[in-house]
């Protein structure tokens, strides 16, 4: 027995150390394929990384938002770390069958370390298989966040941990009743048990127990390096190991999601200049190999969990895109096309070929098929991703901020449109209109840019137009960055009055941009034009860097002599993809200010008694979290405060709110493309708010204002027609944003003579 234990035990060892380390050399070289990132990039304060890597193990920030899931995770990962020790234990029980480690073999905190973590290993890992296991069968397709995952790989990984787990109790209590433990000791606290079961057992019959469960032990770990090493992409067995790396090398060093800014265009390693790009340029990606490097490690460490795909609108309403699947793809593709990249394939822009037949004549047949496939195409066309699955994107975030292991899904879906948009011209028709208008007029709605003051005949107030009434923002405390839905959609526009009037109310001196205010390129750049977003860009920085008196150069770029600017650089915004472009991507630009969303001021305003709501508003109200202002930008508790200090409403949250809140469908340029497929997001997102039976839902942004309105007023059409499906909207509900509610709330009625209004006066007027 001893010696078929140390024979096979050994030589599993030798084919599996082998092989592992020539898994990691492939990773290295695979993971060079991807395009350098520029200098410095990924690689800024290694000691803070450090502490961000170590704070989300520890941590598990992200997985312990899922509860028992998150805690029996993090003792499966804290034994898969600690527990190598035991290992070292059982080879020399192959050898000696009661011996220990030297020094810390009987030293009794060590020995109650092991005894615990192994136990909770064990049931940690039993509970996520029961999870598993009773997931597909409670959650059929895609309610399950397992749909599509590589099952029997996850339940090898599941069932060799628990083996080695119930391994290592087996051998504690072998060593026990070797070393005659006659009653309970607290070394052996949890497999005292399995000593009782060994009590009476012979000499021999236990030494030979010992060197059978060391093999299985030491075997079933070898069998797992084996197969993993053969599987590089098996991912739910490999993100143990690349997890760390990927959280390291997370696009924020102090730990925030990849989510705000889009990064700049690359290539090579370098910034695109739009205004002069290189020959050798490459626009977006159009082949997994022209991923960055960050990109690559990123699909090799996708776990399979389904957090992302459980999370995700499209998914949700019956469209083709699942972050998980899209992830795995791109990782099955890569991995599959590797050996022909290694061997110096790949096609030039023009689509030659740039190895020689020599180079490739062993390359494998397959990986040479994988390398003919294009990386955007139909199923007939053998596509590794359809472009459906690539336009369904709201670029939400949500898939982002539930990733357990820092996956950029975005990033990297917005990499791929830009190939499509900028070379291709392969983008849904109705986008095309949105991106002709900003060309020529500078808003999406393609209307002339002196209609962006229109709304102001509709105020009973003076409202200071720089360059019209003020010279610049040296007179004022904030600008108004009205955008453009705030300036001429009907909707928007009652917030931007609104929000106006309390400002006014609040005597808080602003000025608006008007006319020289330009759309900021939000949908440009989701889209996946890169050079229009830059051209507004760089319009709307040169117009705020004046109107903030700012010394500028002929390229209307902030001059290095330049004195502080003449006035605080302070935006306030009503939309939070203006919020977001102009707070976070703008100083790409040259362009650093100070913005803040309507929300937060008012709510500050009010905190200051400057604005005091005293008018009841009546009903029922839920509150709808704007993506661009919650994930991408953490603004969640301003426009609820603002509700709470209205009097009368009475707050109630959808089943998904803040982080886990549901996209309205407007985000990603979604805006301004039909949605064909599936359910209407903003249907789902309103037939979650009917579920509540509220009299008002409220939201902070004009792009879900619009969606939201013409859900409900869809379902109010389909009431009175007797046609509707999923909620029923009563005819009272509205759809307004919290500035609303302030204003109705502010403003104290007054009764025909004109003093305040009594106590016996009639209910205010519902809020408009």
């Amino acid at each position: 027995m001893q010696l078929a234990a140390i024979i096979v035990s050994l030589v599993l060892t030798v084919i599996g150390v082998a092989l592992i380390a020539r898994a990691i050399g492939q990773f290295v070289r695979y993971f060079k394929l991807g395009q350098p990132l520029p200098a410095g990039v990924r690689k800024d304060n290694p000691y803070q990384r450090s502490v961000t890597l170590v704070r989300e193990f520890l941590g598990h920030t992200r997985m312990n938002r899922w509860g028992i899931v998150g805690f029996a995770h993090w003792f499966v990962a804290i034994g898969f770390l600690t527990l190598p020790p035991t290992i070292i234990t059982a080879y020399g029980q192959l050898f000696q069958a009661d011996w220990t480690l030297p020094v810390i073999g009987g030293f009794l905190p060590y020995e109650l370390y092991i005894e615990f973590i192994a136990a909770m290993t064990v049931l940690g890992i039993a509970t996520l298989m029961v999870i598993r296991l009773l997931s597909l069968p409670s959650r059929p397709g895609r309610k399950s966040r397992f749909q599509g995952s590589k099952m029997g790989q996850a339940y090898f990984v599941e069932y060799v941990i628990l083996t080695i787990g119930l391994a290592i109790y087996v051998l504690r209590g072998l060593e026990g009743a070797l070393h005659h433990v006659e009653s309970y000791d607290a070394a052996y606290f949890a497999s005292y048990p399995l000593i009782l079961a060994f009590k009476g057992l012979s000499l021999g019959v236990l030494q030979n127990l010992v060197y059978l469960t060391a093999m299985i032990k030491l075997g079933t770990t070898m069998v797992w390096m084996i197969t993993v090493s053969l599987n590089t992409n098996m991912g739910v067995a490999w993100h143990r190991f690349l997890a760390f790396p990927n959280i390291w090398f997370k696009r924020n060093a102090t730990g925030e999601v990849a989510l705000g800014a889009l990064q700049p265009m690359t290539s090579g390693g370098k910034p695109i200049d739009f205004t002069d790009p290189g020959d050798d340029d490459v626009f977006g990606v159009s082949q997994v190999e022209q991923f960055s490097w960050k990109g690559l490690l990123d699909f090799s460490t996708c776990t399979e969990c389904g957090r992302c795909q459980s999370q995700c609108p499209a998914w949700n309403t019956g469209k083709p895109l699942s972050p998980k699947l899209l992830i795995m793809s791109l990782r099955d593709h890569a991995h599959a096309k590797a050996p022909y990249l290694l061997a110096g394939g790949g096609k030039t822009m023009e689509g030659e070929e740039k190895a020689s037949e020599e180079q490739l004549a062993g390359v494998p047949a397959a990986a040479l098929a994988e390398a003919e496939r294009p990386l955007i195409g139909t199923l007939e066309e053998n596509g590794v991703i359809d472009p459906d699955v690539l336009w369904s994107c709201t670029t939400c975030g949500a898939c982002v901020e539930q990733c357990p292991v820092d996956i950029e899904h975005v990033d990297h879906i917005v990499d791929m449109r830009r190939y499509q948009v900028m070379i291709e011209s392969a983008f849904p028709s109705e986008a095309g209109t949105m991106l002709k208008n900003l060309e020529k007029k500078g808003n999406p709605w393609g209307l002339a840019k002196k209609q962006r003051l229109e709304w102001l005949k509709e105020v009973e107030f003076e409202v200071p137009v720089v360059g019209k009434d003020i010279e610049d923002l040296t007179e004022v405390e904030y600008l108004y960055w009205v955008g453009c839905a705030g300036a001429l959609e009907d909707r928007a526009k009652k917030t931007t009055k609104a929000f106006a009037e309390l400002l006014h109310m609040a005597g808080v001196k602003f000025a608006i941009m008007g006319g020289d205010e330009k759309c900021t390129g939000d949908s440009a750049r989701r889209l996946g034009n890169e050079p229009l977003f830059q051209e507004l860009g760089m319009e709307n920085v040169m117009a705020l860097n004046m109107a903030f008196g700012e010394e500028m150069d002929d390229d209307g770029k902030v001059t290095p002599e330049s004195k502080k600017p003449k006035s605080a650089k302070k935006i306030v915004a009503t939309c939070p993809h203006c919020l977001n472009t102009i707070g976070n991507e703008y100083p790409q630009l040259g362009g650093d200010y100070e913005v803040i969303h309507h929300t937060q001021l008012l709510q500050h305003l009010i905190d200051e008694g400057k604005l005091i709501p005293v008018t009841p508003v009546e009903g029922l109200i839920t509150y709808h979290d704007p993506c661009y202002l919650g994930r991408h930008n953490k603004i969640y508790t301003p426009p609820r405060e603002i509700m709470s200090a209205v009097p009368g409403l009475r707050q109630q949250e959808m089943h998904r709110h803040k982080e886990r809140g549901f996209c309205c469908g407007a985000g990603g340029a979604r805006m301004w493309m039909e949605e064909r497929i599936g359910k209407r997001i903003n249907t789902e997102r309103v037939d979650e708010a009917l579920s509540l039976n509220p009299d008002i839902i409220s939201t902070a942004c004009p792009f879900c204002l619009v969606m939201l309105t013409d859900s409900v007023n869809g379902k109010k059409a389909e009431s009175d027609s007797g046609s509707a499906a999923g909620g029923v909207a009563k005819e009272s509900l509205q759809v307004v944003d919290v500035a609303q509610l302030l204003l109705d709330s502010v403003k104290t009625p007054v009764d025909p003579a004109g003093s305040e209004e009594s106590e016996d006066a009639p209910e205010p007027e519902p809020v408009k």
